[in-house]
């Protein structure tokens, strides 16, 4: 997310060299002022020392005229600070609440603050950098001004209404900001600088580490800054803290600025540090003080004021249980509209749920009857291939069987016919045969007679020479 937000501001840092836009334009950080807007600083010097990669600045213009300049924070997704002149309070305000589209896609054609509906899906990122009226639904705060619209007129107060200009406040707090700033400016600001249109007003929110829904930073205190830029000038702080509605503490734009950034300067030159009408300063403190007691400022021109200050509070007092009775009456309106939409919704959270649950089963079963049919059709082909395959196998193994039966049958003639031809020829062959073996026999019969003589008279001769030794006397060889 932060990378996000850190290649967005490279965007507008590309783009801001270009020409400004025709409403809300997006100015770089390193620029020396706000471009259009500069006349809503003394000297036309915006403040100094705001240098942070996420500090946007940027020109609120409307009708294409610039209506007061905006310091906002991408980080924290509010403004640090917002800087307009004091104009003539119109008698009515209409909320309409715009964004600036610049600040989450630079690339985007739209150089306009426009409604928030009106852009949907059109502009990319929508909220990367910038606060959105769903991060103030249901968080318990309200879109509160800075620059209260209630101190400008009617072109002037639909600019205010953007989301730039705005910090999540109680209710409570955003009331007792709108009401102490307007009496303020009115009755201790304006009576005493010499020329209003030298009136140069900041109002800024230093931010806290709180943060509604984890994104848009809660403000731990509101200021306002004023500067008298005329030959009796003066300057003047103020700051409320949000834990205390009622709070209102004046200081130096000084003491102010050490409770800012380091290095913050909000004015140029201090407006008039040295140079200080302190019978003017002293005159609008004790104007706030009057403010800050509950009491009406006494002026030249508002003496008729002071006569129904009092019946003002007579009604006041009167009508607060009224108004307090009326206020229950409301919250427990709401909270029964509140309920019976939420009722609503989850009864047509369970419809729903039940009638896509339906749809879903319905389908899935649809899916699965259409996959079961295709199979089948596709096994057809299939399985006809194989009967048709068998088939012919079978033809083949039955010639096969036939032919290798119509082999036996015709061999067992042909082999009697074919050893009945050879059998001349065999018996020819065997006479040279017979007749060697015959002429072999004979040769044997005659050499066993040869050799069964010679054995008989060589038995005779011995059986002889037996005799003759036995019966004939040995004869000496003298004799």
């Amino acid at each position: 997310r932060e990378w996000t937000m850190r290649t967005s501001i490279v965007f507008l840092l590309c783009i801001s060299v270009f020409p400004g836009f025709s409403q809300g334009r997006v100015v770089r950080e390193d620029e020396t002022g706000f471009a259009e807007c500069n006349v809503f600083f003394p000297g036309q010097v915006p403040p100094e020392g705001f240098t942070e990669p996420f500090h946007v600045k940027i020109c609120q213009q409307y009708n294409k005229e610039p209506r007061f300049a905006t310091l906002y924070s991408t980080k924290d997704k509010i403004p640090l600070f917002s800087a307009f002149k004091f104009t003539k309070p119109a008698q009515s305000e209409e909320e309409n609440w715009l964004v600036e589209p610049q600040i989450d896609d630079p690339e985007n054609d739209l150089h306009e603050m426009v409604r928030e509906a009106d852009i949907m899906g059109t502009v990319a990122n929508l909220g990367a950098n910038q606060a959105l009226t769903s991060d103030y639904v249901g968080s318990g705060y309200e879109r509160g001004l800075l620059n209260p619209s209630l101190l400008h007129e009617e072109d002037f107060q639909m600019a205010t209404y953007t989301l730039t200009n705005a910090v999540p406040l109680s209710p409570a707090l955003s009331k007792s900001w709108h009401r102490d700033i307007g009496k303020v400016v009115e009755q201790a600001l304006i009576p005493h600088c010499s020329k209003k249109d030298h009136l140069y007003l900041l109002t800024g929110a230093i931010p806290s580490s709180v943060r509604v829904k984890g994104k848009v930073s809660v403000p731990e205190s509101l200021w306002l800054a004023a500067c008298c830029d005329a030959p009796e000038g003066w300057s003047l702080g103020l700051v409320k803290k949000v834990n205390d509605e009622n709070s209102l503490a004046d200081l130096t734009v000084g003491e102010l600025e050490k409770q800012l950034l380091a290095e913050v300067r909000l004015f140029k030159g201090n407006c008039g540090k040295d140079k200080q009408n302190q019978e003017k300063r002293e005159a609008v403190l004790q104007a706030v003080s009057h403010i800050r007691s509950g009491e009406q400022v006494e002026t030249t021109d508002n003496q008729e004021t002071k006569d129904s200050g009092w019946v003002r509070k007579v009604a006041g007092i009167v009508a607060t249980p009224f108004i307090k009775l009326l206020e229950l009456l409301i919250y427990i309106f709401v909270e029964l509209v509140k309920l019976v939409f939420y009722f609503l919704w989850l009864v047509v959270k369970r419809v729903c749920g039940t009638v896509l649950d339906g749809l879903y089963s319905l389908w899935s079963g649809l899916v699965s009857y259409l996959k079961a049919i295709s199979m089948v059709l596709i096994s057809i082909p299939y399985d006809l291939g194989r009967v048709i395959i068998n088939i012919f196998l079978g033809f083949l193994q039955i010639v096969q069987d036939v032919v290798s039966l119509t082999y036996r049958i015709l061999s067992i003639p042909v082999g009697f016919v074919l050893h009945l031809a050879a059998f001349p020829y065999h018996s020819i062959c065997a006479i040279p045969s017979v007749l060697k073996d015959i002429a072999t026999g004979l040769g044997g019969t005659f050499s066993l007679v040869i050799d069964a003589t010679a054995a008989v008279l060589h038995g005779f001769y011995y059986l002889a020479a037996h005799i003759v030794k036995r019966f004939v006397p040995k004869v000496s060889s003298d004799d």
